[in-house]
């Protein structure tokens, strides 16, 4: 049966039916977890890394990662929350990691040049162009919990819970975040916030070929 039969027909299960499936030695059915959580997953490491080729990187980490400890996931929050941290935790490493090798004269300035993509270079959307770079320049806490409450709409006990602090500190960062990004603009912008940082078909499935060539090599 073709994979993508497989797939459609599994779609109704459940991450922890498909994650137990993927235990069991099924292990193709991991595509549909990240084809699942693939969005969430970029938005949440983009807001760390600010670099569309980086984020890839580090969901295919963060994967990877989630993959060889699937076992040690006991179901306390959902699936996608611990998913999330993983993701960030790899972000954050990795750019530390890039900072340690990048000298002062060539560190990134406060507001980043923008990146395209051939996917965002061929999008006729303005708003969206607008309100990514104003999310890009923001510092690094407001920007996170913006992205993940605001972009991806998780619950602020949620976005709590993905980036391990008080519900309180999300409200503050939160409302941080909105005043600095009316200084940009966001007004102007705000009804396109939910397309901001797309997650194309294209990407997802680089990111998805690529983890599965690794799965399928181990």
């Amino acid at each position: 049966m073709p994979l993508s039969t497989r797939l459609k027909e599994h779609e109704p299960w459940s991450d922890e039916q498909v994650i137990e499936r993927v235990l069991a030695g099924d292990t193709q059915l991991f595509e549909l977890i990240m084809r699942r959580h693939n969005e969430r997953l970029y938005r949440a490491v983009r807001s760390i890394l600010r670099d569309e080729g980086d984020a890839e990187d580090a969901m295919q980490g963060a994967y990877l990662h989630a993959y060889a400890h699937l076992r040690d996931f006991e179901g306390r929050s959902a699936f996608s929350t611990w998913l999330t941290r993983i993701g960030i935790h790899e972000a954050l490493a990795r750019r530390r990691r890039s900072l340690r090798t990048v000298s002062e004269s060539e560190e990134e300035s406060d507001v980043p040049a923008e990146t395209r993509s051939p996917e965002a270079g061929a999008s006729d959307v303005e708003n969206r162009r607008l309100l990514t770079r104003a999310i890009d320049a923001l510092p690094e806490h407001f920007r996170t919990v913006f992205v993940l409450r605001q972009v991806q709409e998780l619950s602020i006990e949620e976005t709590a819970r993905c980036l391990e602090i008080e519900p309180a500190t999300v409200k503050t960062r939160l409302h941080r975040a909105r005043a600095l990004l009316r200084r940009h603009l966001l007004a102007q912008v705000e009804p396109g916030g939910r397309g901001a940082l797309p997650f194309e078909a294209p990407r997802c499935d680089r990111v998805v070929a690529a983890v599965m060539a690794r799965i399928a090599a181990t």
